[in-house]
């Protein structure tokens, strides 16, 4: 109601993200308040002989998947988890294997954030030399998308008949997951100018003749911490500036983070090697079993997994990690 709330556009758009998240909560808890109700009445419906067990059963069961959906999305609570996120995907040892692998994550990713409602874009890709990508960084634009990516961190492991094996051997390949919370304007950091180094190239891939002839893709160097961030999205050098120096606070803001997170088994803790013994996840194909080695959780549909179906583990992982 405060007619001067647009003055500071910043400040104004800020307060109507808060708004909108105390917003949904409210919603959520009104739903489970209604559905709860519906169930009491039909309970007592019930009794009366005016509804039957199998739909009192029925409503019940809507009534726990609402609020068990609610629970864990209340493992949510720190400011970063409600932000769009940074992901970042290196294939890891196998060669083509690993490269192939790498694009599979990069579809099962692109793919579960179009099912939740979430918008895509790739910021920058390194191909293979045959098949597949060498890496890939995504940015997933959409409410708690950082919170609910958060535990894909770490190395994800691939059991497969190879494509690629004359042979037709079982082959294993190994690709690393990295996410990063994209900061917005409700978090500052500060880059000193001093700290930083840009280069320029052409990018690489499609994109259009504009994209291809011109150095139009930038890379940026934090100096003190070593961290480097690249981007080349867009036919604009100054946009790619722009949003490659986001995609470096967005780092800076996650090892912050991790110092802060460092007593709790922080994110960092699962960045291990590409290698055997060091995985989060095992996906085997043969086996039709994709499993999570933290949480133990466990999908036999491994069609519906590499095709963005995330929601169990995604889940598991979150309560596993509240209790933490």
């Amino acid at each position: 109601m405060n007619p001067n709330l647009w003055d500071d556009p910043p400040k104004a758009e800020a307060l109507l993200k808060e708004l909108k998240s105390h917003k949904n909560w409210v919603d959520k808890y009104n739903k489970i308040q209604e559905v709860v109700d519906d169930a009491e009445v039909l309970l007592e419906f019930q009794k009366m002989g005016e509804a039957s067990e199998e739909e009192v059963n029925a409503r019940y069961l809507q009534a726990l998947e609402i609020i068990e959906d609610v629970e864990f999305r209340s493992t949510l609570n720190r400011e970063e988890d409600e932000l769009s996120c940074l992901l970042e995907i290196n294939a890891g040892a196998g060669g083509t294997e690993a490269c192939d692998w790498a694009e599979m994550l990069y579809r099962m990713y692109v793919r579960w954030g179009e099912q939740n409602d979430m918008k895509v874009k790739e910021l920058n890709r390194v191909d293979g030399d045959v098949a597949g990508i060498k890496s890939v960084e995504l940015e997933l634009d959409g409410e708690y998308a950082y919170g609910l990516l958060q535990g894909e961190n770490g190395v994800h492991r691939l059991v497969r008949v190879s494509p690629f094996n004359a042979q037709g051997k079982r082959m294993t390949s190994f690709a690393s997951v990295f996410v990063h919370p994209m900061i917005d304007d409700r978090i500052e950091i500060e880059v000193n100018p001093a700290d930083i180094e840009w280069d320029t190239f052409r990018a690489s891939g499609a994109g259009g003749q504009h994209v291809n002839k011109t150095e139009s893709a930038v890379r940026v160097r934090h100096l003190p911490s070593g961290l480097v961030a690249e981007c080349q999205e867009e036919r604009s050098q100054h946009l790619n500036r722009e949003k490659a120096m986001t995609m470096l606070k967005s780092r800076l803001y996650e090892v912050e983070l991790e110092k802060k997170r460092a007593e709790k088994a922080a994110v960092e803790a699962n960045k291990m090697k590409n290698e055997w013994g060091s995985q989060i996840r095992s996906y085997v194909l043969d086996d039709r079993r994709v499993k999570d080695h933290r949480t133990k959780a466990e999908n036999r549909n491994t069609d519906a997994v590499l095709d963005g179906d995330l929601e169990l583990f995604i889940k598991a992982f979150l309560m596993w990690n509240s209790n933490l």
